[in-house]
């Protein structure tokens, strides 16, 4: 069934979580409803409840501090045991027993209308307190551990510093063994088990939580997928005091040189995106806000994996992985996105466009002075604003690979340039064409020269008369590909995103009123993943022990070199002619 489990390591993920697994359970279908095109079984386990009823449960590990769960049972109302016999008849103690009882944390008004049958009321940001607040989705209780050696917002004993988180895991790990107790019974439960996902802060403790666990699945499952979402402000919100800021760009920077290494694909994910259009209203402040739009990218990018395998659609996290990890060694991918109302996007004929092209009313993504650039989506969450760095001449963005996930008619070109026809509808988003293929500019021809693998070559062959009508179009041949080609993979799925009561209204597309989303997303490889962790090595070289220092930097510095591989850094300025 190539099945996937999720692990999410605390608090925003577990945010972002909710909105992930709210969305997966409205994706279920029941007669006479068309069957779904999404294979539930994948990250949803059956199961038998206590009185005998069948249930259907997440694939999930679920981590968080004490007090951060608020008023979700472990034991939920599937799951609900019989009244414990009166302990005052117990023979066990001759003595009366004192009963003490911690003051439960009473449900939001959402989660009561929820238990009563009942439409819930709107959300709002001052009405969730925690992550449950909003959660439509029952777990087994398998799937929720708290570690209740501390507690949330705890400002006498901060869960801060990744040192901290490592050594709770090691902690942990000396008394019982996580990986037998908490993630085996679910991978076993599993027929052909696809990978594991794996949400985490990493500019806290929550840095240091999965660094550990990471190691101990590479010990364990030595060539599973293992995809890891890395969340995080990681040092580039500077309404944050300068001091915490620094602090979480070393524990971003202790994660990135662990995670890095023993993922299969490391997503870096901002809480606050680098890049942002008029549309996203979007609450900094708001681990709800946060959380969405990270699920909604997330979401989309990987629903390839979760179809039926009878929809040629599909994508399996390994296929994903193959095209943006083609050498095995550039694991870092920087995550973007567009969202369009779908309507907007159904209304737009090919004639509208044409008609916007010849008037000129439109924009272009595309730098088309040398012809070298791809389309940038409109939310960029790949951040790699870094204050204090003292920034080199602009580079342009080299691209190795990328995967691509439609939901909605983007109008996306079969053949041609492409370009992006701008279709703003009441400040609404950018419609965009998929562009297939971009020649290298002569005078650096010598320069960018990228030997395509074997496996590169077996895709562009099964795809060979769409790529000849795109490589005839730009006046090049197919002898080009070899030096001037990039890997890059485009999946559409079947669904549009769905805007559930428990979604909050951060996208300001088609007047407030759709209840759908088009969604445009990519994970991509470049040269900006270099950028990004040569700036996090020159913050946190001057911030380390020197015991530390070399092994983190060398580390870092590494992990940057493989996005030079074949391709001279230094040849892609502006002032080269």
């Amino acid at each position: 069934m190539h099945e996937i489990v999720t692990l999410q390591f605390g608090q925003q993920s577990n945010y972002l979580g909710t909105h992930f697994w709210n969305t997966q359970e409205s994706y279920f279908t029941y007669p006479p409803e068309p069957e779904s095109p999404v294979n539930h079984d994948i990250l949803f386990r059956g199961g038998i409840a206590p009185d005998g009823s069948d249930t259907f449960t997440p694939r999930a590990l679920i981590y968080d501090l004490k007090g951060a769960f608020g008023s979700m049972k472990k034991v939920n109302a599937l799951y609900e045991p019989e009244e414990d016999a009166n302990v005052t008849g117990s023979n066990v103690w001759p003595a009366k027993p004192i009963i003490q009882r911690t003051q439960p944390i009473p449900q939001s008004a959402y989660q009561t209308h929820l238990d009563a049958g009942l439409n819930p009321p709107q959300l709002t940001r001052s009405a969730v307190r925690f992550w449950s607040d909003y959660s439509r989705v029952y777990f087994h209780p398998k799937s929720l551990i708290q570690l209740s050696e501390f507690d949330v917002n705890d400002g006498l004993m901060p869960f801060e510093k990744w040192e901290v988180g490592m050594e709770l895991f090691e902690k942990s790990e000396r008394e019982a063994d996580l990986v037998d107790r908490d993630l085996r019974p679910f991978i076993e439960e599993c027929d052909q088990i696809q990978g594991l996902q794996i949400f985490t802060g990493v500019d806290d403790a929550w840095g240091g939580w999965a660094s550990g666990w990471l190691e101990r699945l590479r010990d364990e499952y030595g060539k599973m997928s293992i995809w890891t979402w890395a969340l995080g402000d990681q040092g580039s919100n500077t309404s944050v005091p300068r001091e915490r800021r620094l602090q979480q760009l070393v524990n971003a920077s202790r994660s990135l040189h662990v995670l890095a290494e023993h993922s299969s694909i490391y997503v870096p994910v901002s809480n606050n995106p680098a890049k942002t259009p008029s549309y996203l209203q979007l609450d900094s402040n708001s681990p709800w806000h946060i959380g969405a739009m990270q699920a909604l990218a997330l979401e989309s990018i990987t629903i390839p994996s979760r179809l039926r395998s009878s929809d040629e659609r599909r994508g399996t996290l390994q296929d994903l992985e193959e095209t943006i990890n083609s050498t095995g060694k550039r694991r870092i991918a920087k995550l973007e996105m567009s969202i369009a109302d779908p309507d907007v996007l159904d209304e737009k004929s090919e004639r509208q466009i044409a008609q916007a092209e010849k008037s000129g009313s439109m924009g272009s993504g595309l730098d088309d002075k040398d012809g070298e650039q791809l389309f940038r989506f409109d939310i960029d969450v790949f951040s790699r604003d870094y204050r204090g760095v003292q920034s080199k001449p602009f580079k342009k963005e080299h691209i190795f690979s990328r995967v691509e996930s439609t939901r909605g008619d983007w109008n996306l070109a079969e053949h041609g340039r492409g370009l992006e026809p701008h279709d703003r509808y009441s400040e609404g988003p950018t419609v965009q064409r998929y562009v297939t293929y971009m020649p290298v500019h002569p005078a650096h021809q010598h320069q960018r020269q990228i030997r395509a693998s074997a496996h590169l070559m077996r895709k562009l062959s099964s795809r060979a008369s769409h790529l000849t009508r795109a490589l005839q179009y730009e006046g090049a041949t197919l002898a080009a590909i070899e030096s001037n080609t990039y890997s890059c993979d485009r999946y559409s799925a079947p669904l549009l995103f769905p805007l559930l009561d428990s979604f909050p209204p951060i996208f300001d597309v088609g007047g407030g009123k759709g209840v759908k989303l088009a969604v445009y997303a990519g994970l991509t490889t470049s040269t900006a993943v270099a950028e990004q962790v040569r700036s996090v090595e020159q913050v946190v070289r001057r911030m380390i022990s020197l015991d530390e220092r070399e092994a983190l930097c060398n580390g870092l510095h590494a992990l940057a070199e493989e996005y030079d591989e074949g391709w001279d850094s230094g040849s892609d300025s502006d002032g080269d002619d």
